[in-house]
């Protein structure tokens, strides 16, 4: 061969081994415990969907605890998200399939290296009734940027498929059918401790959070003894859980489920072959007649006390937990109700007397007033029901791991008031999420927020950062904010995320001591709808 040939034999090795690399770079291969996988880069991020974390749910496998997932030859691609948990089509829900084959987590690290990174694990919100990991507000890539740390998401089961007790009507086999739903955490949570190094990630050191039900399930892992060992520090957003459905409640249900398939009882193989839709279907109907939900259960298995009363779960008191609500949640679930925003007086006492006894309700306005003297009927409204619905079970939670003497305990409160909408939803349901997720200039964050200001990139700041911090070592501080202390029964600091955020002890503590008279709504009852 000449000279000339050689060069070209060169350079096409050359062009070959750069194309290869190339290809390397956007295609990484992750070697986990159950096979390869195919991930892409996405804006320097290297993004994993749709790795199952468990075996399918559906069929003979329908209401059992999660199987690990099957192994497999070759290279599995994860370009795209999975299947989301079979649930009554919402806003709340991807616009992607729905299966039983639901059990799927999505990755985005800063590079395969073995460094150690922080991992955050989020839970969806939806209550525990509908959600998926793969919403757009929870895209991980800008968090995994901009913290140096691990994210994730997860789809699980729901409703019926995660919560239905069988133990008093299909016997031993099924006594944790009412919290399989609970269980899928704790696989997801156990494939993180076996794979999460592989994806840059730290096994010893996983921060669980959750919005809204994502905070009811962050909860929960703190009482369950299933979770132990395998998370390290969590955050409950808009989201404390302090008791469970009672066996009684849950068998109720499922009475009322099977008469409505017209299924006899002990037969679980017809009840496993219903088709998906129709028992989606079957479980809203039975939901909505008895005015509660499948959700998880107190079966003296999986949880053998309610999670947060009558105290803290001893243990879980050595993990530190960050906790917070938004000061008018309710706008967002009560803000589609014709009128809601134009209140008078007499309508806003109206809807008052459905969270608070009609004799307390001038007391409650006198109070909650002092605070915004010049708010309106609507204001006053969002901001008692909210302190009602969220803030008590929010000071209940703090207030018991306060008294066990647990781990340091940060509390927050988000008090930016957003802009869209005139600013009537003020500070909504859910706005924590494009500020935490630094999503906030996505189209479905500046639906929320607005378009990007310097408000907005404050907000982001401060409460991405202070996530990020929480998760690298259990401390919320950062220069982003002010010194924030942790929750006592002295000085119950808390931290006022808004434009800038200030630290200030127990405020609104005439607001707290009003509320303090109530118990919580969980006692009693399962949750109402507006608490997803």
């Amino acid at each position: 061969m000449n000279r000339r040939g050689v060069l070209m034999v060169g350079a096409g090795l050359l062009g070959t081994m750069a194309a290869n690399r190339a290809f390397a770079q956007t295609e990484p291969l992750v070697e986990t415990a159950q096979g390869r996988v195919r991930g892409r880069v996405v804006d320097g991020v290297q993004v994993f969907k749709g790795l199952n974390y468990g075996a399918t749910t559906g069929g003979e496998n329908r209401f059992l605890p999660p199987r690990p997932p099957e192994r497999w030859a070759g290279v599995r691609d994860a370009f795209a998200y999975g299947a989301q948990g079979p649930q009554v089509r919402s806003s709340l829900a991807d616009p992607g399939p729905m299966s039983e084959d639901c059990l799927r987590i999505n990755v985005w690290t800063p590079a395969l290296d073995g460094a150690k990174r922080p991992v955050m694990l989020w839970f969806h919100g939806g209550g525990f009734e509908a959600g998926s990991g793969s919403h757009g507000l929870y895209e991980g890539a800008r968090l995994a940027r901009r913290g140096d740390v691990v994210v994730a998401t997860i789809n699980h089961r729901l409703n019926v498929f995660g919560h239905c007790h069988l133990d008093s009507t299909y016997g031993e086999r099924f006594a944790r059918s009412g919290n399989v739903g609970y269980l899928d955490l704790v696989a997801a949570m156990t494939w993180v401790r076996e794979n999460i190094a592989a994806f840059g990630g730290d096994p010893g050191n996983v921060m669980i959070f959750g919005q809204s039900g994502g905070g009811r399930k962050v909860s929960l892992c703190y009482a369950g003894q299933d979770a132990k060992g395998l998370f390290h520090k969590g955050v409950v957003q808009s989201g404390s859980h302090l008791m469970i459905q009672t066996p009684e409640q849950a068998d109720a249900l499922t009475t009322a489920l099977l008469k409505t398939l017209d299924l006899p009882k002990g037969d679980i193989r017809r009840l496993q072959a219903v088709p998906m839709d129709a028992l989606t279907a079957a479980a809203r109907q039975v939901s909505t007649t008895n005015n509660y939900r499948f959700s998880p259960v107190l079966d003296g298995l999986s949880f053998q006390a309610h999670p947060f009363l009558p105290r803290a779960p001893a243990i879980s008191n050595h993990l530190p937990m960050m906790m917070g609500m938004n000061r008018t949640e309710l706008t967002n679930q009560l803000g589609r109700e014709p009128g809601i925003f134009d209140l008078d007086e007499a309508g806003m006492v109206l809807r008052l007397k459905t969270f608070i006894p009609e004799a307390d309700i001038p007391a409650a306005v006198a109070t909650f007033r002092k605070s915004r003297p010049q708010a309106s009927p609507s204001e006053t409204f969002f901001t008692i029901s909210s302190a009602r619905g969220y803030g008590r079970d929010q000071t209940i939670m703090a207030e018991q791991r306060a008294k066990a003497k647990a781990a340091p305990t940060y509390v927050y409160r988000l008090m930016w008031r957003s802009p869209v909408e005139g600013g009537r939803r003020i500070s909504q349901h859910s706005l924590d999420l494009p500020f935490v997720f630094d999503t906030a200039g996505s189209e479905r964050g500046v639906s929320m927020v607005g378009p990007e200001t310097e408000a907005t990139r404050a907000m982001v700041k401060a409460m991405s950062e202070s996530w990020i911090a929480f998760a690298r070592r259990g401390d919320p501080n950062n220069p982003a904010i002010p010194t924030w202390r942790p929750y006592d029964l002295t000085r119950r600091a808390t931290m006022m995320f808004d434009a800038p955020p200030t630290a200030v002890d127990d405020p609104f503590r005439e607001e707290r001591l009003f509320m303090a008279r109530y118990e919580t709504q969980q006692k009693g009852r399962t949750l109402h709808r507006i608490d997803l």
